[in-house]
């Protein structure tokens, strides 16, 4: 491969399955943008990078094994977000989940029309904000789009314990966009 050239995605795999380091450099530079924030939505920015490089090792390991079926970017996604769960189950941080019978609701954001005043930036830095079991659920489940089934699998806890999680993660969120909101008056 010529290292000045702009190459196709099914060129860069086809380099990175044969182990062009070239390819595997290119390949990087083109996702590493789309995985960072992946990786710093479930950890935070501390070990984002450390699980950034592991991904990109995983995936160069294991870029044999994508079938084409599927876009690659999601492919790969898949392996950053394994790779963040990984990092957070070794770290032990979600031993303290407990199931709660109740969430205390605080009511809806929409009442006070806070949503129309921020933006998808100033979200992702409140779910940041979130103890990391809460934060792991709920980005599986509202924002990987996982059933509770799928997060009870991916972070060893009962579905139960995934929907308790979740509705944690979403009043606490509720109560920081209002704190948010109150202080933006």
């Amino acid at each position: 491969m010529k290292e000045t050239a702009t190459y196709t995605e099914a060129e860069l795999i086809a380099g990175c399955v044969r182990g062009d380091r070239n390819a595997q450099r290119q390949l990087y530079e083109r996702y590493a943008s789309l995985m960072y924030p992946v990786c710093v939505r479930y950890l935070g920015r501390e070990d984002a990078k450390d699980v950034l490089q592991d991904g990109f090792l995983t995936v160069f390991d294991k870029i044999g094994t994508y079938k084409g079926e599927g876009s690659f970017e999601g492919w790969m996604r898949k392996i950053f977000v394994n790779a963040c769960l990984m990092r957070i189950r070794k770290s032990d941080a979600l031993r303290f989940t407990e199931d709660i019978v109740e969430s205390p609701e605080l009511g809806g954001v929409e009442e006070y029309g806070v949503l129309e005043q921020i933006g998808s930036r100033e979200i992702l830095d409140l779910i940041a904000q979130l103890p990391t079991g809460l934060r792991s659920a709920f980005n599986l489940f509202a924002l990987e789009g996982c059933s509770h089934a799928e997060v009870a699998k991916a972070l060893g806890m009962t579905e139960q314990s995934s929907r308790s999680q979740v509705s944690r993660a979403r009043s606490l969120l509720q109560k920081k966009i209002k704190e948010l909101y109150n202080g933006k008056k």
